[in-house]
């Protein structure tokens, strides 16, 4: 098998949430824990750290790991989505795991993923768990795909769990109500293991409490902390929140014998990119006319970015927009400015929303612009249409940002 074999099977072999949707979200962790077992509990042989939440969990994940990786630890780093390379996912000081690991761990579990009818996430988790194991690691990063008492990344025993903020999304297998998605969520605190979540909402506050009640769990609300200044060359608004989200943490850390210097955060959170290769976070891609990218994807997340779109300076906007077909565009839609042009697209994905359909329903709250059945297409229009004083947005899903990065 060559590594695009490998990657094809890993596709096309069983459901994938980020491709297929609800019908990929498997009710139980039996699987993962079989899976587990089989590859000699390699889950028990690393420390780690949790992360769940609605936003915010990867860019907390890569602070984490760069900090840590100053301070002179060997650090896994489990994430998802990837953006451009599968390897994106998993791993170790950075440098992503090794196109020969992807295939051999493939090749030599097979038989038992089929048998067993893993799931793509199930498989992606054993891998990244075997590969930290393999590698040695002094600690992991781990986040979660969706949710969290339910997530295949949850059979770990962390030192720390984190969940970074709940707002609604993928309400059809959270449910409809921030309780209802704060339980699911809640479900990565571990018995006597700190968690720190990262805001403090009248909604979900009742749920963490009582969760870590049960647990004996000490919460720690982050936005009740009082942490220094530190710079960060992640530069959305979201990430003032999710930088003190990661500072909170790291005095949890060093609170429990880690040793973080001073110097380890200071660099840590100035090399975020630098040191984990984290992209599409208000990510400059160009300038004159200035481009910008951000995975931001639902009604919290978009709220912060059209802010900051409408601090940034500029002389006419352009938006890209496609989203997956589960999003509640109702909700969504009305946050966007009128006077824009926009360029309404189509991820090359399964879950893609029909560009006709997005412009048909975005017209009906005065958002005006064309359609166009791919987004490289719609990309190359807003480019030819710009100014050079012009500001060019991609955004709407993680799909929408990887097929232009």
């Amino acid at each position: 098998m060559t590594y695009q074999d490998t990657l094809q099977w890993l596709y096309k072999q069983l459901p994938m949430y980020q491709r297929q949707g609800k019908q990929a979200y498997k009710k139980d962790l039996s699987h993962i824990i079989k899976l587990d077992h089989h590859l000699g509990q390699v889950s028990k042989k690393f420390k780690s750290i949790h992360i769940a939440g609605t936003n915010g969990k990867g860019s907390v994940s890569h602070m984490l790991a760069s900090v840590l990786q100053e301070a002179g630890y060997k650090v896994g780093l489990y994430t998802s989505p990837h953006l451009k390379d599968f390897r994106e996912r998993i791993r170790v000081n950075g440098q992503m795991i090794r196109k020969n690991c992807v295939i051999n761990f493939v090749k030599k579990h097979q038989t038992f993923f089929k048998s067993n009818q893993l799931s793509f996430f199930e498989m992606t988790v054993g891998m990244a768990f075997d590969y930290f194991a393999k590698k040695q690691v002094d600690i992991a990063i781990i986040e979660t795909g969706l949710g969290g008492r339910l997530d295949s990344t949850n059979i770990i025993k962390p030192d720390i769990s984190i969940i970074t903020n709940i707002s609604f999304d993928h309400t059809a297998m959270l449910g409809a109500t921030l309780e209802k998605i704060a339980f699911e969520k809640a479900g990565i605190i571990k018995m006597q293991t700190p968690v720190i979540i990262g805001k403090k909402q009248p909604e979900t506050q009742t749920v963490f409490e009582q969760t870590g009640q049960q647990k004996n769990a000490p919460v720690i609300f982050a936005s009740e902390q009082k942490t220094q200044s530190y710079q960060c060359d992640l530069k959305g608004y979201y990430q003032k929140e999710n930088k003190h989200t990661a500072l909170v943490a790291v005095a949890q850390m060093r609170q429990l014998g880690w040793n973080i210097p001073e110097t380890a955060l200071i660099k840590g959170l100035k090399n975020v990119s630098r040191n984990t290769g984290l992209r599409g976070r208000w990510e400059v891609l160009g300038t004159k006319p200035l481009i910008i990218a951000d995975t931001a994807h639902n009604q919290d997340g978009l709220r912060f970015v059209l802010h900051q779109l409408k601090d940034t300076p500029y002389q006419n906007l352009h938006l890209i927009l496609s989203f997956v077909n589960d999003k509640d565009l109702n909700q969504i839609l009305p946050l966007f400015p009128k006077n824009a042009h926009y360029y309404f697209s189509k991820a090359q994905i399964p879950r893609a929303l029909d560009e006709n359909i997005l412009k048909q329903t975005a017209h009906s709250y005065g958002l005006k612009g064309a359609a166009f059945s791919t987004i490289k297409t719609a990309f190359e229009a807003a480019k030819k249409n710009a100014l050079p004083q012009d500001l060019i947005f991609i955004g709407g899903s993680t799909f929408t940002v990887a097929e232009v990065i």
